[in-house]
């Protein structure tokens, strides 16, 4: 194992904001999002973190905004493009942080699932359809889907973000906007998809954030990374259960077979998870930016 997790950051000065993973500290019209090494699962942060975890991400967002050419908030992967105050560890944040442009968030997580899976596989076992979206019987788990499907959540800012129908977005940020997003989203997807699966790996699912700055709507947070996403091994997909994944699927499964309730505080992950969910996000960044993942 090499440097162990970042679990927290802490500049002195700048007004800051502690998601789940990333601290975001605000200097004037500019925000420095860091991205730690904390690993959430159930809308529940672990006690313990992934290793370089928050580099992997970083890293794979900043090849996402560049290859997919979307409006994006990315402004500056260089630390010092702030004004960081003195005797700020820029060495704990390099690698791991990104200068962006500070936008009004639309309060909705823009999902597109291309296959049937989590949430969606258990709402549809139930009612045949996903986030009101009727689909054809007898669909099996993990089974793709006929095209992709557009199904947003709310952005919760503690507890669990809840699926909601499109009709219900329109209701909450409008029609045009609503229809402007879903189109975005299903583009960024596809692309993004497509390029995926040349380098061995089924996105089976992600969501997107996004921001509006001016009336200009633009991607923002992170992008189609193992955080964000369902990432799959194109040589080993087969339908009908549960997939083998690049993502924190890995820390999900393990919770689940520990036996904990997900209404508790969460146990520690042990070594070996750690171990194996770090090389799988490693893995994932290989294989898609096609370079190997280094870090002094």
């Amino acid at each position: 194992m090499n440097a162990p997790a970042l679990l927290q950051t802490s500049i002195p000065g700048p007004p800051a904001y502690h998601g789940k993973v990333r601290d975001i500290y605000e200097f004037g019209e500019k925000l420095l999002l860091v991205a730690s090494d904390r690993i959430s699962a159930y809308d529940w942060v672990m006690p313990n973190g992934i290793p370089d975890k928050g580099r992997v991400l970083t890293k794979l967002s900043e090849m996402w905004f560049e290859r997919l050419g979307v409006p994006n908030h990315l402004l500056s992967m260089d630390v010092n493009s702030v004004p960081l105050p003195e005797g700020t560890d820029c060495d704990e944040l390099d690698g791991r942080s990104m200068v962006v442009r500070k936008t009004e968030v639309v309060p909705i997580e823009c999902v597109v699932r291309g296959y049937l899976s989590g949430s969606g596989w258990k709402e549809y076992q139930a009612s045949g359809e996903v986030c009101s979206i009727p689909l054809p019987s007898g669909l099996r788990e993990s089974d793709q889907l006929p095209e992709p499907i557009f199904t947003p959540a709310t952005k919760a800012t503690e507890g669990h973000d809840m699926n909601i129908s499109f009709e219900e977005m329109c209701g909450i940020v409008g029609d045009d906007l609503s229809e402007r997003l879903r189109s975005m989203s299903f583009d960024i997807y596809n692309r993004a998809a497509e390029f995926a699966r040349t380098k061995g790996i089924i996105v089976a699912d992600t969501k997107f954030e996004f921001g509006q700055v001016d009336g200009e709507v633009i991607l923002i947070d992170e992008v189609v990374t193992p955080d964000s996403s369902r990432f799959w091994p194109a040589d080993q997909y087969q339908p009908g259960g549960g997939q083998p994944s690049f993502d924190k699927q890995f820390v999900r499964d393990w919770l689940v077979s520990a036996g904990w309730d997900k209404n508790s505080s969460p146990p520690a992950l042990p070594d070996e998870i750690v171990s194996k969910t770090r090389d799988k996000y490693i893995e994932a960044y290989e294989l898609l930016a096609e370079t190997d993942f280094a870090w002094k």
